[in-house]
């Protein structure tokens, strides 16, 4: 008898210790990384509380060129890691404002000329894959600008029009990825079932191009229901609306969700979900400059 009760004795013990290494295996893996003042909407509509530097990759390996964002400050440990690619015979001049927006918000940010202005979406989406990697493995590098600034286990991908197309690749090729943020995305490609990497698609209502009907949504209604997404559609504008020609107030808005869905998504950060799924956002969605906002929150 005494056996017996040492031995359920045993085995309940056994089972709460498996218990709890499984609830601090579980904790580490969802680690925050916080970076910055606690946000609000006036913080996140403009520049970031990090003063940033920027630098040319010398010699890019696996894409046409590159230029480098990033913090200053080398006493808040590596920052998640971001790259932004331009679309259909653009160069990074293109999507260059999100470089120094997101770098002043605690990210290293990565904007991309690829091998050729005509690559495909699928070229496009190796090219920034391959950003990633170098650039992580430049801040390895003691002798790099910016040493130590880069967590190469938090990337995020970025892109307008085939590099929107090529961040849904990317994504869905790459699950390691933290976060996905399309912009007026065009691919031919409209099935992203297999997608886990969680995904912000920004789209321009009037797109002409890449029309809203047949490429932003179906992409968008082909991520299944457990997927964290998000579809912003802006009011009115055409297929540029998220490049450096935009408007402050667009800048302002798309800046706001893709600084609050990378924060939430790459940095773990939980301060940011108000500004994806609370009243923050419903304010937005109820404002002048978003014609349609889809979601599955909360997350």
């Amino acid at each position: 008898m005494t056996h017996t009760t040492h031995s359920k004795f045993s085995r309940l013990l056994q089972v709460s210790l498996g218990v709890s290494a499984l609830a601090l295996s579980l904790a580490a893996g969802a680690q925050s990384y916080v970076h910055g003042p606690d946000p609000t909407t006036a913080a996140l509509e403009t520049t970031g509380p990090y003063a940033v530097s920027n630098t040319k990759i010398a010699a890019p390996s696996g894409y046409g060129g590159g230029t480098v964002y990033y913090p200053t400050t080398n006493t808040e440990g590596a920052f998640a890691v971001v790259s932004v690619t331009p679309g259909f015979t653009e160069k990074q001049s293109a999507i260059n404002w999100l470089g120094p927006l997101l770098a002043s918000h605690g990210f290293v940010v990565v904007t991309i000329d690829t091998k050729t202005a005509l690559d495909a979406p699928s070229s496009r989406a190796k090219q920034m894959i391959a950003a990633l990697k170098q650039v992580s493995g430049l801040s390895a590098n003691s002798t790099s600008p910016f040493a130590g600034r880069v967590d190469g286990t938090r990337q995020a991908v970025m892109g307008h029009s085939m590099g929107g197309g090529g961040s849904l690749d990317a994504a869905r090729d790459n699950p390691t990825l933290k976060a996905s943020i399309p912009m007026a995305p065009w691919e031919t490609v409209k099935n992203y079932s297999t997608m886990t990497v969680p995904t912000l698609i920004v789209s321009c209502e009037s797109d002409t191009i890449a029309p809203v009907a047949s490429h932003a949504n179906k992409f968008y209604d082909s991520f299944t229901p457990t997927l964290n997404k998000a579809l912003l559609e802006m009011k009115g504008v055409g297929h540029s609306c998220t490049n450096s020609t935009t408007s402050a107030a667009l800048k302002a808005v798309i800046g706001k969700y893709s600084i609050s869905w990378l924060k939430r998504f790459a940095d773990n950060d939980n301060r940011y979900s108000d500004f994806l799924c609370g009243a923050s956002h419903q304010a937005d969605v109820s404002g002048s400059l978003i014609s349609t906002y889809k979601e599955n929150c909360p997350y």
